[in-house]
């Protein structure tokens, strides 16, 4: 492990990489602003954890209404054809559901720097700045999000794609107010005693 390590939540200066709770919000709301296609394009990073370029490869037969999931095609692995399901709210598969597609089926017909360049813009929008403001700063938000809501590891972990278990613990780090809510539940425990 170390310092400079992707799977890390503080970048090498020791500035949090993730969105915490309340920028995660700003984020959402900022996204309301936004035309159709660039709300659900950071709507589906806000509800998944995935990568950039695993929303940007989204296709719209894997928006899967009767399940309530997204599948996601795992791009970071070394081979294709690894998928994982991702449940979403109901809204937002409602939505990518009427979402026109491009003629290979992709949600997105962006590039990466597209994509890239209208998640800044939002977050920008949302007085986010520094390290965190990323699409990365999304993707580590929900894992710590998940983690303070009592999400399992190994679940995260699958719905993150994450290769291993180790990876998936740096949410652990989670510090400020996700950690004060971790900790308040020993509290609780310790009162109940």
């Amino acid at each position: 492990m170390t310092a400079g390590s992707d799977w890390q939540l503080y970048d090498g200066r020791g500035q949090r990489k993730y969105l915490s709770a309340e920028e995660r919000a700003r984020f959402v709301a900022a996204l309301a602003d936004y035309p159709t296609q660039t709300r659900l394009f950071g709507l589906t990073l806000h509800y998944t954890g995935c990568r950039l370029s695993e929303a940007l490869n989204l296709t719209a037969g894997r928006v899967d209404p009767s399940e309530g999931v997204i599948v996601l095609e795992t791009l970071k692995k070394r081979r294709s054809g690894i998928y994982r399901a991702v449940p979403v709210p109901p809204l937002l598969i409602a939505e990518l559901s009427d979402l026109a597609v491009a003629p290979d089926g992709r949600l997105w017909p962006w590039s990466r720097a597209t994509g890239w360049r209208r998640i800044k813009q939002v977050m920008r929008q949302a007085g986010i700045e520094g390290t965190p403001a990323s699409p990365k700063g999304i993707r580590h938000g929900y894992g710590v999000a998940a983690m303070t809501a009592g999400i399992p590891c190994p679940l995260i972990q699958r719905w993150m794609g994450h290769a291993r278990l180790e990876t998936t613990s740096c949410y652990l780090q989670a510090f400020g107010q996700e950690e004060r809510a971790l900790a308040r539940l020993m509290w609780e425990t310790d009162v109940a005693s």
